[in-house]
């Protein structure tokens, strides 16, 4: 399985932009996940995949067809970006613009509904590592309980018990008791 770091996780975007352009089309994605955190915080080298949520669905299907493409056209995996993560997401909420290109804009979620994502998911260390990060760029001038309340609504159904024992492990391993 490829790792993407970062410039090839733009390359990527660039490409994908380019041929939107060509197609007279603006991609907008939001990327959660290895590449929000490689691309928003630099907080690793690398991702598997780009997970992302393409805005304008009706031109999904033409997206796909040129992730594909650049797929073959470097050897990378066929789903090197998709939207597999879907499922951690509840609503979609526009943070930062991450990159830019012809043809092409890419957003992060809210910091508080990539946390959200990265607690449901705890699946191991990349996650802990991961959700480690955004809480302490959350935790600035807000309490245990506000940022809580800020995470909320963006649980999934089912996960609430999941992220909230995580948060709590979390919590307590950076800040402590209180």
């Amino acid at each position: 399985m490829a790792v993407f770091t970062r410039e090839q996780i733009e390359q990527g975007l660039t490409e994908l932009g380019e041929l939107a352009h060509k197609n007279n089309i603006k991609v907008r994605l939001v990327v959660v996940g290895g590449a929000a955190m490689v691309l928003r915080f630099s907080a690793r080298n690398s991702t598997r995949d780009i997970d992302a949520f393409i805005q304008s669905p009706e031109e999904a299907k033409v997206v796909r067809k040129f992730v594909h493409q650049i797929a073959e056209e470097h050897g990378w995996q066929e789903d090197w970006l998709n939207d597999g993560a879907k499922g951690y997401l509840v609503g979609i909420s526009e943070g930062p613009l991450l990159f830019q290109s012809k043809g092409i804009q890419v957003y992060a979620p809210s910091l508080y509904q990539l946390l959200t994502m990265k607690l449901s998911a705890w699946r191991d260390d990349v996650d802990i590592a991961d959700a480690r990060r955004i809480l302490q760029e959350v935790k600035q001038n807000n309490s245990k309980d506000e940022i809580w309340n800020a995470v909320e609504p963006f649980l999934v159904p089912g996960d609430e018990l999941t992220a909230q024992y995580a948060f709590l492990d979390l919590w307590e391993a950076l800040y402590g008791t209180d």
